[in-house]
């Protein structure tokens, strides 16, 4: 068949965005992980263990039952969502995916993941924080498990003037997971949605001023005052429009006095929720109960020092499931919910429910109920 320049550049214009699986000499695949690792696989995985277990959701935009390839997990207590534990957890005979360890390094069982004879490890910085380099991950490699990684962020200061990328970060960590699960496109459908819904978020916030705004990591009824940093959590604020806190230097957190927060007079508020803890915290997250939550939020303006804050006596007081930051496929939703908050006249036609309802109709098996996110003011 003869092409035209224009189709043969179209060709390979297409060729070079698409990931491929690169085949090692023995006729397995090579992967490309997060942190640039290239890493053989001897083929097909069919038993994989998670030591971050959030990560059975970017599987699940992916694959439609992703619990039959996962043997274990660990830190499942990060899902903070009872109703998403329970959707994940039992594999196709009726069995619990084995726990391996809890929410540190430390708590990892070594030989409770031989014993599972995985073929694939999924790591993340924060479970394994010598990443390619750890004991770790060598005693896996002497048992001939590979390992890869889907994370690598961390609370270690980033280098002057680094520009985090969260966004790219969730693109990386998706076409690792399409090249793993043998579904490159699927992957990089769903990331050409994120990118596609980012770009009319960002799009309109050219050249308009960020909105100072309070977002707090952990949100407790009896402490404060747990601020974002300026990576990760701190990136997404920004994409959606938001100026943190100026005396927040860390990457992941920083817990500042309450007088410092009163000093810098946030105009917007956003508290993180979650499934577990309900007595100290709001119940916010899929499955949860609304009208709670927003119970939850009124608790938390009433601490100490909160009434002078501008963002409670405007009452922009908001809350967001944390699996909306924690989970990188999600942070679209928040990007997007946080753009109403900090710029609500220039976002008063984006709908973030509109692009959950499509991210659970095209990519999910089963779709993500709310409440992800709620408002005092209801």
């Amino acid at each position: 068949m003869d092409l035209d320049r224009r189709s043969f550049l179209a060709l390979l214009g297409a060729a070079a965005a698409a990931p491929t699986l690169a085949r090692a000499a023995g006729g397995g695949m090579v992967v490309t992980d997060v942190i640039g690792r290239r890493v053989e696989l001897a083929g097909p995985v069919a038993r994989i263990v998670l030591l971050d277990a959030r990560d059975v959701i970017s599987m699940a935009l992916l694959h439609p039952d992703p619990s039959r390839l996962v043997v274990g997990w660990a830190d499942v207590a990060r899902f903070d969502s009872d109703l998403l534990r329970r959707r994940y957890e039992t594999r196709p005979d009726g069995s619990l995916i084995a726990e391996v360890g809890g929410q540190t390094p430390d708590t990892l069982s070594v030989e409770h993941i031989l014993s599972l004879t995985p073929d694939l490890v999924v790591a993340t910085a924060y479970m394994v924080p010598e990443l390619g380099e750890g004991r770790l991950v060598g005693q896996l490699a002497a048992a001939g498990i590979p390992v890869v990684f889907s994370n690598a962020a961390s609370n270690a200061a980033p280098p002057a003037g680094a520009a985090g990328d969260p966004i790219g970060d969730m693109g990386r960590a998706m076409r690792m997971w399409g090249e793993v699960l043998g579904v490159p496109a699927r992957a990089r459908a769903f990331t050409d949605f994120v990118a596609d819904r980012l770009a009319r978020v960002t799009g309109r916030l050219a050249g308009v001023a960020p909105t100072r705004a309070y977002l707090e990591v952990q949100s407790t009824y009896d402490d404060c005052c747990w601020a974002a940093g300026r990576r990760i959590w701190g990136d997404l604020l920004a994409l959606a429009g938001g100026s943190n806190l100026s005396a927040v230097q860390a990457s992941w957190y920083a817990k500042l006095p309450i007088e410092q927060l009163m000093t810098e007079a946030p105009a917007v508020y956003i508290a993180s929720g979650g499934a577990y803890g309900g007595d100290i915290r709001p119940g916010i997250g899929p499955g949860l109960d609304p009208a709670a939550a927003r119970a939850g939020l009124a608790r938390l303006v009433a601490r100490t020092g909160f009434e002078t804050l501008p963002a409670v006596r405007d009452r922009r007081v908001h809350g967001v499931w944390t699996g909306l930051l924690s989970v990188a496929p999600l942070n679209i939703l928040f990007v997007e919910i946080a753009a109403t908050w900090l710029h609500p006249a220039l976002f008063a036609d984006l709908d973030p429910a509109a692009t959950l309802d499509e991210i659970g109709r095209r990519f999910l098996a089963e779709p993500l109920p709310g409440p992800c996110w709620v408002s005092l003011a209801g």
